[in-house]
């Protein structure tokens, strides 16, 4: 190019314009190119978000249509435990769904100082799990935290972790560097290297333990992973010293709680495992 106008006046202007006319077009194919894929994940999230919606609504209305047809038939004891069930399933898609929206949208002031490891012990003592929760924390790891969000992320974990678990499940908070990690480990059958990315994505069911009678909606990883890096942190699974999976919870000390006494550790976000 620079050949084709040397020589001609303003040869210098006229190769500047059309390589920043070439950069401008590159940039817009990228931001096309990244539209497209947005709308492509958005689609797909609909078309998944409405077949999970649509799966207890169908059942609702068999079984009330089964009723209407052939009511002297009808145990409606049984009826009504079954469509309880399916309106359960129902608050339970609607309530994660309106978590995943609401994840990142809180303002500056909704984050305080907390101490992750009683953060942990008053989420646990709050649940009745039919495997005990075992308690690791060392005192003092202070992150800054949306205490709702974060808890709803540890109870996400830990209702994973009771679905896999044999009889071992396991809490730990510790410091390391300038984070703070929050660990909660299973002995169950544990993931696949080859699932381990994929386990966060929306309504993912690795196996028979996560299906839809037994497991959740398979949408609590992806919220822990959205609420996690709201909060400039990661989430991570890999193998357990159990035998089982182990999700790490990274996030970046509150400044007092940092060894170094320093403050850059909230504007950026947690290096990856």
């Amino acid at each position: 190019m620079s050949s084709r106008f040397h020589g001609l006046p303003g040869s210098d202007e006229i190769i500047r314009l059309a390589l920043a006319t070439s950069d401008l077009l590159k940039q817009m194919e990228n931001a096309r190119n990244r539209i497209d894929r947005s709308l492509v994940q958005q689609r797909r999230f609909v078309s998944d978000a409405s077949h999970e919606l649509f799966t207890p609504i169908a059942g609702l209305r068999a079984l009330l249509e089964e009723a209407r047809l052939h009511p002297e038939e009808t145990d409606l004891s049984e009826l009504l435990a079954d469509a309880l069930e399916d309106v359960d399933r129902l608050q339970r898609i609607v309530s994660d769904l309106l978590m995943l929206a609401k994840v990142g949208t809180n303002p500056p002031d909704t984050f305080v100082s907390t101490d992750l490891g009683e953060l942990a012990r008053a989420t646990v003592s709050r649940r009745e799990d039919d495997i005990p929760v075992r308690l690791r924390l060392a005192p003092g790891v202070r992150a800054n935290v949306v205490d709702v969000e974060i808890d709803r992320l540890l109870s996400n974990l830990l209702d994973n972790a009771q679905r896999h678990a044999r009889r071992t499940v396991l809490v730990e908070v510790r410091k390391d560097g300038g984070y703070g990690e929050l660990t909660v480990t299973d002995d169950g059958d544990g993931i696949a290297g080859a699932d381990r990315d994929r386990v966060f994505e929306r309504f993912t069911r690795l196996d028979t333990a996560r299906c839809r009678s037994r497991g959740g909606v398979g949408l609590g990883l992806t919220i822990a992973r959205d609420i996690a890096e709201a909060h400039l942190g990661t989430i991570e699974v890999d193998g357990s010293p159990l035998g089982g999976a182990r999700f790490v919870l990274r996030l970046p000390l509150s400044t007092a709680a940092r060894p170094d006494g320093g403050g850059e550790t909230a504007s950026r976000r947690a290096p990856t495992l």
